[in-house]
């Protein structure tokens, strides 16, 4: 074999080396276009998901619009700003709405010094529209989930909570009781838990605001579990007259004990005649 061929073989064989080697950049632009790939089929699998939740927030938000302008901007404005008639409701949350409407205190069956329980005029899908379309316009206090509600509660903590922070005006067993100008602090018994959360949240009507800086959220679900247990516990003294305390009894005794006493005495007078 010439010089020639052998040097034309070794240039041969380098050139097949050259082409079976990859590029120094290749395995990077693999790796890239691996992730390009990737991220592209999540991006795809993801999008319908993600904007199906959001043009359901927006058609909740949209119906609680329809439903407050008919039903509560007469006095709250159209704006929520309030009127002469009623509050403004910007940044007072969903907690407020779900609370106010759920129990049927809103709307207003009539003017007084306060709003009263009712059964409520909106269902549950619509109460939780208007709560969306208020909390879409400024944000404030969400309603309650359930872990909020739920496990680990502590009832002896729970009721020295109550007794501390809501007892003066709602009695030692959640009975309410009256204050001034002819408002009162309302009963606390059949009240659902969520219900009672948000009261602490927002503080309705003539009650103080208990955000979680003055009860956390695990003494506010330990006062509601403490609520509902007495509330489940018969009376051990008997008949409970509401529970309402000296008040109750001390009249019932007047009314009925005294008045016994006067009875009888009449009687056995009548019949030594």
């Amino acid at each position: 074999m010439t010089h020639g061929s052998k040097d034309h073989m070794t240039k041969t064989q380098d050139q097949a080396r050259r082409r079976g080697r990859r590029h120094p950049l290749a395995t990077l632009a693999l790796i890239g276009a691996a992730l390009l790939g990737t991220g592209g089929a999540y991006a795809l699998a993801t999008a319908p998901a993600d904007a199906h939740g959001e043009s359901d927030a927006a058609a909740l938000v949209a119906e609680g619009e329809k439903l407050f302008d008919a039903n509560c901007a007469s006095c709250h404005g159209l704006d929520l700003a309030g009127t002469d008639e009623a509050p403004s409701l910007i940044g007072v949350g969903a907690a407020s709405v779900d609370f106010q409407v759920g129990t049927g205190r809103m709307p207003m069956a009539m003017t007084g010094p306060q709003a009263q329980v009712k059964p409520p005029q909106f269902t549950k899908d619509q109460i939780a529209a208007l709560a969306a379309y208020v909390a879409s316009v400024a944000p404030g206090p969400e309603i309650p989930s359930d872990e909020l509600l739920g496990s680990g509660t502590d009832l002896a903590l729970g009721g020295e909570l109550f007794r501390i922070n809501c007892a003066m005006c709602h009695n030692v067993a959640g009975s309410g009781g009256a204050l001034t100008q002819g408002k009162f602090a309302p009963p606390l018994t059949g009240v659902a838990p969520a219900h009672i959360y948000e009261a602490m949240l927002t503080g309705p009507q003539n009650m103080p605001v208990f955000n979680d800086a003055n009860i956390t959220p695990q003494d506010k679900a330990n006062i509601i579990a403490y609520l509902k247990f007495i509330e489940s516990q018969p009376s051990v003294g008997g008949y409970g007259l509401g529970s309402l305390g000296p008040v109750s009894e001390g009249l019932f005794i007047w009314i009925f004990g005294l008045g016994g006493l006067v009875g009888v005495t009449i009687w056995l007078t009548s019949k030594s005649n």
